[in-house]
């Protein structure tokens, strides 16, 4: 005869749970805030493309409908953040004249960590066709170096 173990039990619904809150972010970064956007579950705002050459990173963020003038970049230590805000609607619609509100709106704050030190000075940010772009110089210590190889 099999012997019931409560403590299988627990562990089955534990398991449980962690499936279920799988996709409502990464388990390294509790402390990232999910944004407003609607769909099957909360992601971060604004999506972004985060690329690098040898000399520059580029973060292309994409910000439709933002105010430019919301817009906010700032940067302390190696975290970049950017914050603004999505207004609600252009024009007086009452909440309740709505049949269907699929563009959401609200305050937003996203910081990207990024793999190598910038120089903090030469930051340039461009709103531009809905994108932010944001260039970011790489610091001198952080650019590859070229050694010569003496050959005896």
């Amino acid at each position: 005869m099999a012997q019931w173990n409560p403590f299988e039990d627990v562990d089955a619904l534990r398991r449980e749970i962690d499936r279920a809150f799988e996709g409502f972010g990464s388990r390294h970064a509790p402390s990232e805030r999910a944004a407003f956007l609607p769909g099957r579950g909360p992601r971060r705002y604004p999506l972004i493309n985060l690329s690098e050459d040898k000399d520059r990173l580029y973060i292309e963020a994409l910000t439709p409908g933002v105010d430019p003038q919301s817009l906010e970049v700032s940067m302390l230590q190696s975290r970049l953040t950017l914050a603004g805000e999505k207004s609600r609607i252009a024009g007086e619609v009452k909440p309740e004249a709505f049949h269907r509100s699929e563009r959401a709106s609200g305050k937003f704050v996203r910081s990207v960590e990024l793999p190598v030190e910038v120089d903090e000075t030469a930051i340039q940010a461009e709103y531009k066709n809905g994108l932010l772009l944001v260039t970011l110089p790489k610091a001198a210590k952080a650019k590859p170096k070229q050694i010569t190889v003496n050959v005896a």
